[in-house]
């Protein structure tokens, strides 16, 4: 080997320790290869989030009607982060994931935009002689609704070889929406606040699934089930 040769891999290894973060340098943190996260818990978490708390307002907790609250959710978590989790997922080449996460950032952010004022969505539903919704805003919610859940019915087809959380987190999405759309079109209280209980069980295995993926793979000594659905 020419000596010129040796400095020039002498001077490869060395640029290449210099590119890698030594484990001494994350204090606080678990020193990880570098190599592409998983996205998958981002995006499952984000949509928990999401869907836990247009359902928990439904119940109108602590007297709390006015659903602006959850705006900044949809636009930054439950919208822009999982806007990430499915470009990350295209890179990975999942396109059940790119897709599911995708799909329901824009419908977060989609959500979002009917209460911001700027929109103008309410305020084209509102009577101006007294200011109230008119009955028109109930039956466009419902075309929303209806429209999303032709879509989530082809996400759950979709996951039938995924996982059996996630696969149980879409069916009870179907759930939720359907009977969101049903109350917003016949004004039945009922179905709304029975679409609001299919929507926690949903944020619950929704929950489960992220956190299983985050927890898992040897990062904390915890390892949620989640059932696989995968051919052998």
């Amino acid at each position: 080997m020419s000596i010129s040769a040796s400095i020039s891999d002498s001077k490869a290894v060395d640029l290449e320790q210099q590119a890698t973060i030594s484990p001494h340098e994350q204090i606080g943190l678990p020193y990880v290869p570098r190599n592409f996260a998983n996205p998958a818990p981002l995006g499952l978490l984000s949509f928990a989030t999401s869907i836990f708390m247009i359902s928990l307002l439904e119940l109108e907790p602590r007297g709390v009607k006015v659903p602006n609250i959850i705006v900044p959710n949809m636009v930054f978590f439950g919208g822009a982060a999982q806007v990430i989790a499915g470009i990350m997922e295209f890179i990975a080449g999942n396109t059940l994931g790119a897709t599911l996460f995708s799909s329901y950032a824009a419908f977060n952010l989609a959500y979002a935009l009917i209460f911001l004022p700027g929109s103008g969505i309410l305020a084209a539903y509102t009577d101006s002689e007294t200011g109230a919704l008119m009955p028109e805003f109930d039956q466009a919610i419902a075309m929303f609704i209806w429209a999303w859940f032709i879509m989530s019915v082809i996400f759950t087809v979709a996951s039938v070889r995924s996982s059996w959380t996630l696969l149980a987190a879409l069916v009870f999405v179907d759930f939720t929406l359907i009977l969101l759309a049903v109350g917003h079109m016949l004004g039945e209280e009922s179905c709304l606040k029975a679409g609001s209980a299919t929507g926690l069980v949903t944020a619950a295995l929704a929950y489960w699934a992220g956190t299983a993926g985050l927890w898992g793979d040897g990062t904390t000594p915890f390892n949620l089930p989640v059932g696989s659905l995968k051919k052998d």
